[in-house]
């Protein structure tokens, strides 16, 4: 595992992002853990986070596009902060863009804001966390009419691999339907993989009767990716 995706995951648990015990969603289901990328709150936090999704947009695309595109409205700030970490640490200066929920009548005019998409740009997506994958539903009829556009691919937190509305996962879903590169910056496997008996901060985060459960889970919720 990249030391990168090691910090993120540490850098989750400090800010309380990740955690484990005894939780339901909103759906109804009952889980062993849960992920609130709301507590990111600081600007140091968010510098950081920032900074953790321009390496993993470095890793899979390079400097080959031209767009970072956040969904509103967790996705502004984080186009903001991983823009300009791009900069800083990769010398990669790129526009980054939102869309409004409402579009704006006076002033700056239209749907977005920011750097908008022109003929011939590629465009990287960044969100939080995909679930039933909605804003990029939303999002992608937004992108395909500002012209001769093509979205390169979506990068989120972390993919809790687990099924949408049939057995695939709503990131699966994305990708098959919108032909989409899409990456996570870590697992659900890959933070259980990494937590699991190891002690952070004085403490264990999964013990192995947290494993089992969380493996229960996912044989109940599992994806078939």
């Amino acid at each position: 595992m990249e030391q990168y995706k090691k910090e993120f995951i540490e850098f989750m648990v400090r800010c309380g992002v990740v955690a484990f015990g005894d939780f339901v969603t909103k759906s109804g289901r009952k889980t062993p853990f849960f992920i609130n990328t709301g507590n990111f709150k600081t600007g140091a936090q968010l510098g950081r986070l920032g900074e953790f999704y321009a390496k993993a947009v470095y890793e899979h695309f390079g400097s080959g596009f031209e767009v970072l595109f956040g969904p509103a409205y967790k996705g502004i700030p984080l186009s903001v902060a991983a823009a300009i970490a791009l900069n800083n640490l990769y010398g990669i200066d790129v526009a980054y863009c939102s869309n409004r929920k409402e579009i704006k009548d006076h002033g700056d005019k239209g749907i977005l804001m920011g750097g908008k998409p022109k003929d011939g740009d590629r465009i990287v997506i960044i969100e939080d966390v995909t679930t039933a994958g909605t804003s990029i539903h939303e999002t992608m009829p937004i992108l395909k009419a500002q012209g001769e556009v093509s979205v390169a691919g979506l990068i989120i937190s972390v993919d809790r691999m687990e099924k949408g509305t049939g057995d695939r996962s709503a990131f699966w879903e994305l990708q098959q339907q919108y032909g989409l590169n899409t990456h996570a910056i870590v697992t659900m496997e890959e933070v259980v993989e990494y937590l699991h008996n190891r002690e952070l901060d004085g403490r264990i985060v999964i013990d192995d009767e947290m494993r089992q459960k969380i493996e229960e889970y996912y044989k109940i919720y599992g994806a078939r990716d």
